[in-house]
């Protein structure tokens, strides 16, 4: 990677993906790393939001539910609209996507990140709703849940509308690439908001909502009245929480290193950053799917289900109904087996004892007419 600072800019930082590297190996595994993580954590999204989709439309929803929701589409966007940015951005090793994108993708990605870290902090707001008693309808509240929806995509998007009016494509040689410059004349205001945007959208949320779910953890284990499932809930989210802001420290770090005005960090540890954004957001339904109930019962019910349609061309083959937990499915379906065995019979053997307790039966119908004819001799 060969650039130069300009004269009039006090900071020098690619977009959409570190650019003009050298190395040949670099540009054809970071494209393959960055599609895999891309394919596999949008399957994980996908089936999650479903899931949490066919509760709410079984009147099983929740507060927690629907943040849950929405963190899995903000973690859709960032590997759909993201990732092949830079997956096309690493094989190039040049801008080739346009001054539009350019200008955006930073300011796209940083949005959908602020927002997942506030998503993550509203959740302790609505983990009560988990453990309560829901005999008279959903545990759901829509009104402030959109309410606060709204306020967390607001304020994620004026957080960094400086990297929209920084980013800018110029030429390097024959090549054009995509950088972010801040102008001499602005560097002590930004260098202020340098310092306090890291802190207000990721370190004090993060820190905040750790805190909390390790309070609360502790509270579950020792005081809840229903300790076991309380626990549980809070595990799973403090388990969110904890590796959201572990695997995003480096990209802020970085982030808040380039910006601030100190040496370059090496492009090993900008790349490095950069996939962790994308391996988080992957890794987000695996913890779902591992240790939230709900979510892997819902992975249950959707395996029986395409079971049960994937049989239906079967028809010596009948899909077990769910009537509880594993152990009884099982069994069910042993003991319709064996009466189903009990009750096969031959068709020639059952037709033949059938006409020898018939006395009605007609001539032409008779299975053994000989018979009737030695007792009529």
């Amino acid at each position: 990677m060969d650039t130069d600072r300009p004269a009039n800019v006090s900071f020098f930082d690619f977009v959409g993906g570190v650019q003009l590297l050298q190395r040949e190996e670099t540009r054809t595994a970071m494209p393959v790393i960055l599609i895999g993580l891309c394919v596999s954590g949008a399957v994980g999204n996908l089936l999650v939001l479903l899931i949490i989709i066919r509760d709410f439309r079984n009147g099983k929803g929740s507060e927690v539910k629907a943040l849950l929701a929405s963190l899995a589409s903000t973690d859709l966007m960032i590997l759909f609209l993201c990732a092949p940015v830079r997956a096309v951005t690493y094989y190039k090793q040049t801008w080739t996507l346009g001054s539009f994108v350019c200008s955006t993708t930073d300011w796209f990605q940083h949005s959908c990140v602020v927002a997942k870290t506030l998503i993550l902090a509203i959740t302790t707001r609505a983990k009560h709703t988990l453990v309560a008693s829901s005999t008279t309808g959903p545990l759901y509240n829509p009104t402030w849940i959109h309410g606060a929806l709204a306020f967390v995509w607001i304020v994620s998007m004026m957080f960094p509308i400086p990297q929209l009016l920084f980013a800018s494509m110029v030429q390097h040689g024959r090549d054009t690439i995509c950088v972010s410059e801040k102008p001499v004349c602005a560097s002590d205001f930004m260098s202020l908001f340098y310092k306090i945007y890291p802190t207000a959208a990721f370190v004090i949320p993060v820190v905040l909502t750790l805190g909390y779910y390790t309070r609360a953890l502790h509270t579950a284990v020792n005081h809840a009245p229903c300790p076991e499932h309380q626990s549980k809930v809070t595990l799973v989210l403090l388990c969110l929480s904890g590796a959201h802001g572990l695997m995003l420290l480096p990209e802020w770090g970085t982030f808040t290193w380039i910006r601030l005005g100190y040496n370059k960090p090496p492009v090993g540890l900008l790349i490095f950053a950069q996939v962790l954004i994308y391996a988080c957001s992957s890794l987000s339904p695996v913890i779902l799917m591992t240790m939230y109930d709900d979510v892997r019962e819902g992975m249950i019910n959707i395996w029986f289900i395409a079971t049960c349609r994937g049989s239906k061309h079967l028809p010596s083959k009948e899909c077990p109904k769910k009537e509880g937990n594993g152990a009884e499915v099982g069994a069910n379906a042993v003991s319709n087996a064996v009466s189903q065995d009990k009750e096969k019979t031959f068709p020639d053997v059952e037709h033949f004892w059938t006409g020898r307790r018939n006395t009605h039966v007609e001539e032409e119908q008779d299975p053994v007419p000989w018979e009737k004819e030695e007792k009529m001799l």
